[in-house]
């Protein structure tokens, strides 16, 4: 018997150790057949560019044809795997850190020459006397009609210290302006005050380096006026580094608090982030303002705020990027910037998209099915959900801008009048003294009637489609009355649609407007008198029983449509074909 049971051990014993030889040899071979496809299926590529080189018949561009091919083998990954090639180091820089060597403005084509669209207050540009609306005809001399905006960028931007001399046109004059080159910071908090005399505002319009020592100070600024709430607009911002999302959080949050963690493949890359300071307030309310253009450490902050019942998130659902990248550095001063982990807030939960293969227009995140969703507790136990993004506690729907306005700002007028109001309105004090009168809007008419400006809908575009697949198909003729009858009936008036859209076009107007005079901040300032979003935290944050109920769990979610203004305007310049490079 006990012979019996000792072979049947020696028998089970012997066996596991096949299996586990049988394993490990099929893990060997598969690793040794895994590098036989790697080495086979690089020496193609080169084998195949090697041919292409020899024997096609035009000229290849080795530097252009084999970036395309990286180009598209990183499409096939997620979207945030990007190369930068040597020449792109300026723009890696730019992003990482939001500084470069500059003059500090934007520029924008649309025509022969590039246009000045933006100047950084206190920067070369600005201190030269260079205004938004100047047409740029030179660079050192050299003119730059018909020269990309990338290429006209890439001139203007140079070391800190070296001398550059522009040509500029205004009203029909050129003019040269010489200046030195300076190493340009964008502000990552462009607006910090008071909006009314118990709320505090404080938006942040990226994650960039050192970012949390200017919103701290905007903080402390603030808190100097004794504000009994918060407001932090986050809307529109593409995020950046991970820790400076932390170090935010816990200015609002205790140390010990968890804030985000990070799994990946390589363990080297895991990690849990903590909050480890001494806040600057935990007990001030909070409502934090995000949208569709709200993104990765933007979406850290949201989620681990909502996570932890500190705050109220107000507005859309963000973009839904849970992907962290790290910059590995490869041959000839290029770069990879590879994703290598997700992240996951204090509930456990990740908010990169399930499905990013399927993006709404602005890349955000699309509809994910429910039976995709997995449900989480917040700290007080109320319940969220993963799938893509921080779906916010007050859902805020925006309506888009109507066809006329959104024309109207694509192609320049808005931002053409500005330059025409600005050239006859010298001077602007205080926003008290601005007043956009029926003269002005008449004159904004007066503009687009000598630029013959029309267009045509998209209901107008889908009939002219239509009619068009009939005409090759051979009916257009059989029901030729019902489609002259539709064209007539869907026809836009374009002296109607500029009454009956007059206040959204007129608010966009303004924004330009006051930008040209108080920059950045004042642009911001003056559209938050109007910005119905705000409008609607500071109405949460004043009912402290409102406040209370959503944080505590008793207070489903609230959904509200409406007109959102500025938060419009940035969803709009984002998904817009306008083109501004900073220089």
């Amino acid at each position: 018997m006990g012979m019996k049971k000792m072979r049947s051990g020696r028998i089970i014993i012997s066996f596991s150790l096949l299996i586990i030889a049988g394993l490990s040899a099929g893990f060997l071979a598969t690793q040794d057949t895994r590098d036989f496809r790697i080495a086979k299926n690089l020496d193609i590529f080169f084998s195949l560019f090697r041919e292409l080189n020899t024997f096609y018949v035009d000229e290849i561009n080795p530097d252009k044809t084999i970036k395309a091919g990286i180009d598209n083998m990183l499409k096939t990954l997620d979207p945030y795997t990007v190369y930068y090639s040597e020449s792109d180091a300026d723009e890696f820089t730019f992003l990482t850190t939001g500084k470069y060597g500059g003059i500090g403005s934007l520029v924008r084509g649309g025509g022969e020459y590039v246009v000045i669209s933006q100047v950084y207050r206190g920067f070369p540009a600005d201190l030269a006397g260079i205004k938004a609306g100047d047409i740029l005809k030179k660079v050192d001399g050299l003119s730059i009609k018909g020269v990309s905006t990338d290429k006209v960028s890439e001139k203007l931007k140079g070391n800190p210290g070296t001398d550059i001399t522009v040509t500029i046109e205004r009203n029909g004059k050129e003019s040269d302006y010489s200046m030195k080159r300076e190493k340009i910071v964008i502000p990552p908090v462009p607006y910090a005050g008071m909006i009314d005399p118990k709320t505090g505002y404080i938006r942040l319009s990226n994650f960039t380096q050192d970012c949390i020592g200017d919103f701290k100070e905007a903080l402390l600024k603030v808190k100097t006026s004794n504000p009994q709430q918060l407001i932090i607009d986050l809307r529109g911002n593409p995020g950046g580094l991970l820790t400076e999302s932390v170090e935010l959080v816990n200015l609002f949050v205790g140390p010990g608090n968890p804030v985000v963690s990070t799994k990946g493949k390589v363990k080297q890359f895991d990690e849990d982030f903590k909050t480890g300071k001494a806040a600057v307030d935990e007990k001030i309310p909070l409502a934090i303002l995000i949208n569709r253009g709200s993104a990765s450490a933007a979406e850290i902050v949201a989620g681990a705020i909502q996570d932890l019942d500190r705050g109220v998130i107000i507005g859309q659902r963000s973009y839904g990027k849970g992907l962290v990248q790290v910059t590995r550095p490869l041959s000839y001063n290029t770069k990879l910037k590879v994703t290598t982990a997700k992240y996951y807030i204090p509930s456990g939960r990740c908010i990169q998209a399930l499905d990013f293969s399927h993006p709404n227009e602005d890349g955000s995140v699309g509809i994910i099915p429910d039976s995709l969703v997995s449900e989480f507790k917040t700290r007080n136990g109320r319940t969220v959900k993963d799938g893509g993004g921080i779906t916010p506690d007050v859902e805020v729907l925006p309506e888009s801008l109507s066809q006329v306005a959104t024309e109207l700002y694509i192609r320049y007028l808005i931002f053409d009048f500005a330059t025409q109001y600005w050239n006859t309105h010298p001077v602007i004090n205080s926003f008290s003294q601005f007043r956009f009168t029926d003269q002005d809007y008449a004159d904004f008419r007066n503009l687009l009637m000598t630029r013959n400006f029309n267009y045509k809908t998209t209901t107008e575009e889908s009939l002219n489609e239509l009619i068009a697949n009939a005409k090759k198909e051979k009916y257009y003729d059989l029901h030729k009355e019902l489609f002259t009858e539709m064209e007539e009936d869907v026809a836009h008036n374009l002296e109607q649609d500029l009454t009956i859209f007059r206040d959204e076009i007129t608010q966009l107007i303004e924004e330009e407007i006051i930008g040209r005079y108080f920059y950045e901040e004042g642009a911001i300032g003056w559209s938050l008198q109007k910005d119905e979003q705000v409008k609607k935290a500071i109405e949460i944050l004043n009912d402290r029983e409102k406040y209370t109920s959503i944080l505590s769990g008793k207070s489903g979610l609230i959904l509200i449509t409406h007109k959102e203004g500025q938060n419009r305007v940035e969803n709009n310049r984002q998904t817009s074909s306008v083109i501004r490079e900073p220089v």
